[in-house]
């Protein structure tokens, strides 16, 4: 959104100096239009404010090469073969085709629990299947990326990564959770986004709605709704919750296209069935 253009800077700084592979940048302003960027660096602005996942695809559809990169503008790659190391993560030959790295902040702290995509977080540098996924900063093989749809722009902010995370497994490939490569980001708050209780809870149960088999439709939002109850401690922030819940089930989600059975099966086997 253009409100952080030192971070931007590093972010980008990042993506150029990466070793031992070709980048062909774009940097997406959501409402603005990027200006002064680095040699080499394409900006692409957009009109409006079309949301997170928007933004994306729009980067996604004009740049080329055999894997895509999403990097968030706070975020940045903190040695030069960050690319490389999460490329190898996905060739072909893996059977993996998208890959999250392990979130630290700058000073190399590490990042909080839920930005590990796992339901047992356990040691942050051990890798993993995925069953859900920090957006930040992921590669994804790009055949894979058209494929499933890209992002769902539905969703606007939080939780696209969920989606992609199962579409993907659907798809018949594994998501991974590579612990032993870093990227560096701040540990932020959520609840900093005044909408973030209402699209929070809205969003989850699109999720149920879009992907899951019907029988499962209503046990993930009630999952959650239970644990928000139980968690949250502002009457407040819980109202705007249980107002984002309502508007999941009575506002379209969009195209529905649940995942099959088998894919239900994978995501249990991987630690984390999709109804929490």
């Amino acid at each position: 959104m253009g409100q952080r253009p030192a971070d931007l800077a590093r972010g980008v700084d990042s993506l150029l100096a990466q070793r031992d592979v070709e980048v062909n940048i774009v940097v997406v302003g959501n409402g603005w239009t990027p200006v002064e960027l680095p040699a080499g660096v394409t900006g692409l602005g957009l009109e409006t404010n079309q949301g997170i996942p928007a933004g994306r695809n729009a980067g996604a559809g004009v740049v080329t090469g055999e894997y895509i990169f999403f990097l968030d503008d706070d975020a940045a790659l903190p040695d030069s073969t960050t690319l490389t190391k999460l490329i190898g993560k996905i060739s072909p030959n893996t059977g993996c085709a998208l890959v999250q790295p392990r979130v630290q902040n700058f000073d190399g702290t590490p990042g909080p629990d839920r930005w590990v995509p796992r339901l047992r977080v356990g040691d942050h540098t051990v890798s993993g299947p995925a069953t859900s996924l920090w957006e930040g900063g992921v590669a994804m093989r790009r055949e894979v990326f058209d494929a499933i749809g890209g992002w769902a722009p539905e969703y606007f902010y939080a939780h696209e990564g969920i989606e992609l995370c199962w579409r993907t497994w659907d798809a018949g490939y594994t998501v991974w959770y590579a612990g032993d490569v870093p990227i560096s980001h701040p540990t932020i708050n959520p609840t900093r986004h005044p909408e973030f209780w209402h699209m929070n809870a809205r969003n989850r149960v699109w999720l149920a709605k879009r992907n899951l088999p019907w029988i499962l439709v209503p046990i993930y939002p009630l999952t959650w709704l239970a644990i928000t109850v139980i968690r949250t401690r502002s009457l407040k922030s819980l109202h705007h919750w249980l107002m984002g819940f309502l508007a999941g089930w009575f506002k379209s989600a969009g195209k529905r296209r649940a995942m099959k059975w088998s894919t239900v099966w994978a995501l249990t086997k991987a630690g984390r069935p999709p109804v929490i």
